[in-house]
């Protein structure tokens, strides 16, 4: 059939090209990025009125919107990489510190590594890369006997902090819990949605440590690792469960080894 035929038909049936939209039994022109349609064309194939976007909105394409689209407004871990305009949204980036991975829906920053003593940095951070360490080779002279002194010692140490300190000082492991699973953790440690939501203003690890210090604070002495994990693992997260537990072991928190048993 000719094009003209084609379109003729298309448009009897009520479907429009695809840079127009219906109004009535007519099809009218999308309005240009940057604007929205304030009112529709009364002749086909005609633009309606157009309206630039007010500032704080925006649309990105070629649109038949009725309205502009609010602009996105970065997370407190973000920091504005570029400014809304009436043709792009904003664009977000993770403040100094912090990391996102952009193979991954940056919903969340997380804090950039630190190296251990006995680690050096290969890689600094950046917004879209966390830090990469490696171990320090051992100087000479230095013997394994040397290190594994060092490691009994701190392991004592540790001992001394059992009970709920050393709990509170494994919070920062539980800021890997999936930004998208984090709600169903946390209502089975018996907490509401709304007391979930009300943290919300916080940074995510902000956020983590508040409802378990929250946790520790209403289980009291009944508060332990051991029932933590055991959530994660009711919740079929028995690999983030099993990395926290090693981390746990591997930072030398010999005390929870009682708990774990």
């Amino acid at each position: 059939l000719p094009p003209g035929l084609r379109v003729r038909r298309r448009r009897h049936f009520g479907s429009c090209g695809e840079q127009e939209y219906p109004n009535g039994n007519i099809c009218c022109v999308n309005c240009k990025a940057g604007t929205f349609v304030k009112s529709p064309c009364t002749t086909a194939g005609q633009r309606g009125t157009c309206e630039e976007c007010d500032y704080g909105t925006f649309t990105e394409h070629d649109n038949h919107l009725q309205k502009c689209v609010d602009c996105a407004k970065c997370g407190p871990d973000q920091e504005v990489a570029e400014q809304c305009t009436n043709t792009q949204n904003t664009k977000c980036r993770c403040k100094a510190g912090r990391f996102c991975n952009p193979e991954e829906a940056c919903e969340v920053c997380r804090k950039c590594l630190t190296c251990k003593s006995d680690e050096e940095i290969v890689r600094n951070c950046t917004f879209s890369s966390n830090t990469v360490c490696k171990k320090i080779p051992l100087k000479p002279g230095s013997s394994i006997g040397n290190v594994l002194n060092d490691a009994l010692a701190y392991r004592e140490i540790c001992i001394l902090f059992a009970g709920e300190q050393s709990l509170r000082s494994c919070f920062e492991l539980f800021e890997e819990l999936d930004v998208d699973f984090h709600k169903k953790f946390f209502r089975r440690l018996d907490f509401s949605d709304n007391a979930i939501k009300s943290k919300d203003n916080l940074l995510y690890e902000d956020k983590i440590h508040e409802l378990l210090n929250s946790w520790v604070e209403r289980e009291g002495k009944k508060a332990n690792l051991n029932e933590l994990l055991k959530v994660l693992v009711d919740l079929n997260q028995k690999r983030t469960a099993e990395k926290i537990m090693k981390k746990v072991l591997d930072n030398g928190h010999v005390c929870f080894s009682i708990l774990l048993s």
